[in-house]
């Protein structure tokens, strides 16, 4: 685990207007980049690995990722056209490390087994991976040793009696439904066999990556900026889920 600063390249990023201003138009939630850079310093990194980014929108994690550590990575989302990431990789000369490629995680990956080091994922995985039945169906792409690696928002507890009254004018249900706590997430990975959970908890970032996204003309994070001020700190977290496969 590395002890130095968990957000020293995110911070340097952020410090030229460039920086800001494409923060602000590839965030596509709280700045995947600053998530990233803190979920990465949990793992044993090495240059010479190859890692699945799993849902990497706009590519701020494969960008973290390849410059920060000189990683492979395999670019991946559902959402994002891989042409577009290829040109924003190619424009930031990283092309040479970070390969888009477009998968549904549902309907399975077209890779080897056994072919990364890690898998990684930043606010993708709480709309696909709520069944037992998706982590079981990853970990043949890891390698025995290899890092499971997750963040994802989430409730700093689960809420009795349903989502707070001053949150239900911005939830809808499948909103509701891809949101749960640190323990919920906890207690379904540790129904899966051939991994060992080395890490939950909630993130340092949370404030200030959900902080960054809002300062976006995305106009997500336009419809984003009540429920946060509705919210005001009293519920959301963002959740961190390490896991080592050992199968």
């Amino acid at each position: 685990m590395h002890t130095f600063d968990r957000h020293a390249f995110t911070d340097k990023f952020r410090s030229t207007q460039n920086g800001i201003d494409f923060l602000k138009v590839t965030m596509m939630g709280p700045n995947a980049m600053r998530i990233s850079e803190e979920m990465a310093s949990y793992l044993d990194i090495q240059n010479d690995m190859c890692v699945l980014d799993l849902g990497c929108g706009c590519g701020l994690s494969s960008l973290l990722l390849v410059q920060k550590y000189g990683v492979r990575v395999f670019a991946a989302d559902l959402w994002i056209s891989p042409t577009e990431n290829y040109e924003r990789f190619k424009a930031l000369g990283i092309e040479d490390k970070a390969i888009p490629i477009s998968v549904d995680a549902a309907k399975g990956l077209p890779f080897a087994n056994a072919y990364f080091d890690i898998l990684f994922s930043v606010d993708a995985y709480h709309y696909f991976g709520r069944t037992t039945e998706m982590l079981p169906s990853l970990i043949p792409y890891v390698k025995k040793g290899g890092y499971i690696a997750v963040a994802i928002p989430g409730w700093q507890k689960e809420p009795e009696g349903g989502i707070p009254q001053e949150l239900k004018p911005f939830f809808s249900e499948a909103d509701a439904e891809t949101f749960h706590s640190t323990v919920w997430w906890k207690n379904l990975w540790s129904k899966t066999d051939g991994i060992e959970t080395i890490d939950a908890q909630e993130m340092a970032c949370c404030k200030q990556s959900w902080e960054e996204w809002l300062t976006s003309p995305n106009p997500y994070a336009t419809a984003d900026r009540g429920i946060m001020e509705a919210e005001n700190g009293k519920y959301f977290s963002i959740i961190q889920l390490i896991a080592k496969t050992s199968k």
